[in-house]
């Protein structure tokens, strides 16, 4: 009996909802501090992006944006809050599909880490929080929070995007709801996981309500950190998988090959949970750590459906291409200069801000 042939990057990947992604390789949604200070698109981000998009990414996805003014979560942050910031997405939508990639938003607020001087007010979150100086939302308001959620999808939409992101990992507000260190809750969106997952349910109910069957939706979660129960994690995972909403669930590792954090689910890997789950027609994705050609193809072997690249991205705009031709690939080593950052795409924010990484940059 033959054996079956392994995943090959280059192989296109078809979602449910009939949009085809070229290959196995998608860019992570990856904080740059490149446009406006109102959350206008700028040249040096449309650069940045469609640089990704000629290099043969997949499916390329804008960095987390906000879907309310009080939701910014870094400066120079990309918004989709508004109809004011259509021409900016326009024009990237078209830019990034003229290459043949799948053009993505992620959907985003930062809730209780929303900077104070980004804002007005206080930050906002499930339950009040003394060290941020975040105040509770209100049962109104948390219904106002899905329905931006909601409007941010639709103008996506209309701004010629194949589909959509929800942010509901790494310590965000949809995160923070579904934590119970952040989410106190006594009214319908706490307590229970059922509860606590309700506003994301709601959020992802209506956007498919409104965007149609047609239109590409995916969910980011993170199994650890920020008061997330790795069981709890997989349960809703399931659960989404399970509604048959989404057409694809992105799990942020962190560190793709790594043992779970927490004692006492450490009897297996973190990927080794996510290929547990019976994903039926749903695709899955996982983004931490995955840098050479033959960890992308590991992770491939696994039966994760397409990788998300994020650091190899920033190191090198054609990534994928170089995967795809070469299986013993290795990104450039670091640290690299701000002159190499710049000729892969980086505008001046984007190399500043890559320098608060350790060991990112030749200083």
């Amino acid at each position: 009996m033959s054996q079956p042939s392994r995943p090959s990057p280059g192989e296109p990947v078809t979602f449910a909802c009939g949009a085809t992604m070229k290959n196995r390789f998608m860019l992570a949604p990856m904080t740059n501090h490149q446009s406006h200070a109102d959350g206008r698109l700028s040249d040096a981000e449309l650069h940045w992006l469609t640089l990704r998009a000629q290099g043969n990414f997949g499916l390329t996805m804008t960095c987390a944006s906000h879907v309310h003014p009080q939701g910014k979560g870094f400066p120079g942050q990309l918004g989709i809050y508004s109809d004011d910031l259509l021409d900016g997405h326009i024009r990237l939508a078209a830019a990034i599909r003229e290459h043949g990639s799948l053009a993505v938003v992620q959907l985003h607020h930062a809730g209780m880490r929303s900077p104070r001087d980004l804002i007005s007010g206080p930050p906002v979150c499930p339950s009040a929080d003394a060290e941020t100086g975040s105040r509770a939302l209100e049962l109104e308001e948390v219904h106002q929070l899905r329905d931006d959620f909601i409007a941010a999808a639709v103008r996506c939409q209309r701004a010629g995007y194949d589909g959509v992101e929800v942010h509901g990992a790494h310590g965000y507000i949809l995160c923070q709801f579904l934590s119970t260190e952040t989410n106190r809750r006594q009214d319908a969106y706490g307590g229970s996981l059922e509860n606590r997952a309700r506003i994301i349910h709601e959020v992802v109910t209506g956007i498919r309500a409104q965007c149609g069957r047609d239109f590409l939706l995916g969910l980011r979660l993170s199994p650890e950190s920020s008061g997330i129960d790795l069981a709890e994690c997989m349960a809703v995972s399931q659960d989404f998988i399970d509604s048959g909403l989404l057409d694809f669930l992105d799990l942020s590792l962190w560190d793709s090959f790594k043992q779970p954090a927490d004692e006492r689910y450490a009897h297996q890997s973190l990927l080794q949970y996510v290929t547990g789950l019976d994903k039926k027609s749903v695709r899955l994705t996982v983004a931490g750590m995955i840098s050479t050609a033959r960890e992308v193809q590991t992770i491939l072997d696994t039966g994760i459906d397409f990788v998300t690249i994020g650091r190899g991205g920033i190191l090198h705009h054609d990534y994928p291409d170089r995967v795809m031709a070469d299986p013993d690939f290795e990104p450039v080593e670091l640290p690299v200069s701000p002159a190499y950052l710049r000729q892969q795409g980086l505008g001046e924010d984007f190399v500043a801000y890559m320098r608060r990484w350790k060991g990112f940059v030749v200083e």
